[in-house]
């Protein structure tokens, strides 16, 4: 018998327009990540996986699962896990490292010296990226110049744990040069060790974006690495990533996307800026206050009105 028709070996019906819009909508309300009608069977794949190992008969059942159980948070880690998109590797866009090390840190240090520089990869899959911006940093000697901070987060825990691990293939090791491959890496049968100091210049953190108490302390940050991740989103889930940053970092922060991603077509708190090779968002100037329209406030302050007879 043919599996998902009945009988022994049957799949979960997942199928169900009504019931995968639901889950649908609570994913995107939580993780930001928005599955439109192209991808519904993508969903229903990774989802159903899920469901056949928990046994569960249908989507809605999975829906009550995530939004009722008193076991939710570790049913929706596992899904984090599942819907996790695992592709990356190190040096990726090194335009934008090259811009950090030349021409981000240099300014930093000149208008805040003895402040720490404080570096979030946010969505760092499995620790390529804020190794990458490291490797940057140090290959600079900026760790001997000034204090600096970088943190590595993403919403899945499995891809932290990898991260922690700092074990690679080659395959993300594909774009880095031998000198850098042989300064930084060594053999370990089939996969490459990351150098342990190297790692130790990175903190690892599990951090959902949409969730203001995982991600409001991290968006504190001179520099956030937020790439790759915002072309899975939805339109209100981008505006609430950008209000936590625009509302966390300070007015002279600079926020590096991905190259197919853009903050221009939406209204938020960031313009686009070029630094060095690479293009980077800032925070709007803040408005200017006309001279007629702060007049009353200063007399509600205390200052006394003349009048004219």
């Amino acid at each position: 018998m043919r599996e998902g028709t009945g009988g022994y070996g049957a799949a979960p019906a997942t199928r169900g327009a009504p019931a995968l819009n639901l889950l649908r909508d609570l994913i995107v309300q939580r993780t930001g990540v928005w599955y439109d009608d192209a991808k519904r069977e993508l969903l229903e794949e990774r989802v159903g996986e899920l469901m056949a190992a928990r046994g569960l008969p249908s989507l809605l059942d999975y829906y009550y699962l995530l939004r009722y159980d008193p076991d939710a948070d570790a049913v929706w880690r596992e899904l984090m896990d599942r819907l996790a998109v695992p592709e990356t590797y190190f040096w990726r866009q090194p335009e934008q490292f090259e811009a950090l090390a030349n021409e981000v840190v240099p300014r930093h240090l000149a208008a805040h010296p003895g402040r720490p520089l404080r570096i979030w990869s946010a969505a760092c899959c499995s620790g390529e990226e804020p190794l990458s911006i490291a490797m940057a940093l140090e290959e600079k000697g900026w760790f001997d110049r000034l204090p600096i901070e970088i943190v590595g987060s993403d919403a899945s825990p499995a891809l932290v744990a990898r991260a922690q691990a700092g074990l690679y293939g080659d395959r993300s090791l594909r774009a880095l040069s031998p000198a850098r491959r042989a300064r930084w890496f060594a053999r370990e049968g089939e996969r490459w060790r990351v150098d342990p100091t190297l790692h130790a210049r990175v903190r690892w953190a599990t951090a959902n974006l949409l969730d203001e108490a995982e991600a409001g302390p991290l968006a504190a940050a001179d520099v956030v690495f937020l790439r790759n991740v915002l072309i899975y989103f939805s339109d209100d889930a981008i505006r609430r990533v950008a209000r936590t940053l625009a509302a966390r970092m300070p007015r002279d922060g600079w926020l590096f996307l991905g190259a197919s991603e853009s903050l221009m077509r939406l209204a938020t708190d960031f313009t686009m800026d070029e630094v060095g090779s690479a293009f980077a968002y800032v925070r709007k100037p803040a408005p200017s206050v006309p001279a007629e329209a702060a007049a009353p406030r200063l007399r509600a302050a205390g200052t006394p009105r003349v009048e004219r007879r």
